[in-house]
C-alpha cells in the first residue's frame, strides 16, 4: 500500500496553498496595516517589521509554490501547459522571486541610504517600488484566492474550471 495516497496528496497540496495564501492575505491585508495603524509615533519599526514578515511569506511562497508547481507538473505531464492552475502557480512564484530578489533589496538599499524624509527624492523612490510591490502582491493574493476557491486540480469527474 502507498504511503501517501492520491487522496492524501490532493489533501496535503490543498493544505499547503491554503496555508501559503492565508500567510499572504494575513499579512499584507491584516497584519501590515494594523502595525502602521498601531505605531504611529514609530513608522520605521512598523516598516521594519512589515518587512520582516513580507519577507518570511515570500520564502515561504518561494518552498510552497514550487512544491505545488511541481507537483501539478508531474500530475499533469505534457499536459501542464493546457492548465491554467498551473501558470496560475507558476506566476505566484515568479512574483515571489521578483519581491525577493528584487524589489525588496531595492527597498533595503533605499533604506541603508539614510532616513526616508517624506517629499525627498528617497521617499519618491521609495514609494514607487513600494506601488509597485503592493501591485504585485495584489495581483498574487488574487491567483491564491482563484486556486483556493477553485482547487488545485480538476475534480475527478472532469467537472469543475478547466
Amino acid at each position: 500500500m502507498a504511503i501517501l495516497t492520491c487522496t492524501r496528496l490532493m489533501a496535503v497540496e490543498r493544505l499547503l496553498l491554503a496555508l501559503w495564501v492565508g500567510g499572504i492575505c494575513v499579512v499584507g491585508y491584516l497584519v501590515a496595516p494594523i502595525l502602521f495603524a498601531t505605531l504611529t509615533d514609530d513608522r520605521q519599526l512598523a516598516g521594519m517589521l512589515a518587512g520582516k514578515m513580507f519577507s518570511a511569506i515570500s520564502w515561504a511562497g518561494l518552498v510552497i509554490g514550487t512544491l505545488l508547481f511541481v507537483a501539478s507538473i508531474v500530475g499533469a505531464g505534457a499536459q501542464w501547459l493546457r492548465q491554467w492552475r498551473a501558470w496560475a502557480l507558476l506566476a505566484m512564484v515568479v512574483i515571489v522571486c521578483v519581491m525577493l530578489f528584487v524589489l525588496q533589496p531595492m527597498m533595503a538599499e533605499l533604506k541603508a541610504q539614510g532616513p526616508i524624509i517624506p517629499g525627498s527624492d528617497l521617499a519618491a523612490a521609495f514609494g514607487r517600488l513600494h506601488g509597485v510591490s503592493s501591485v504585485f502582491y495584489l495581483v498574487m493574493s488574487l491567483l491564491g484566492l482563484l486556486l483556493v476557491a477553485a482547487g488545485l486540480r480538476r475534480s475527478v469527474s472532469g467537472e469543475g474550471v478547466g
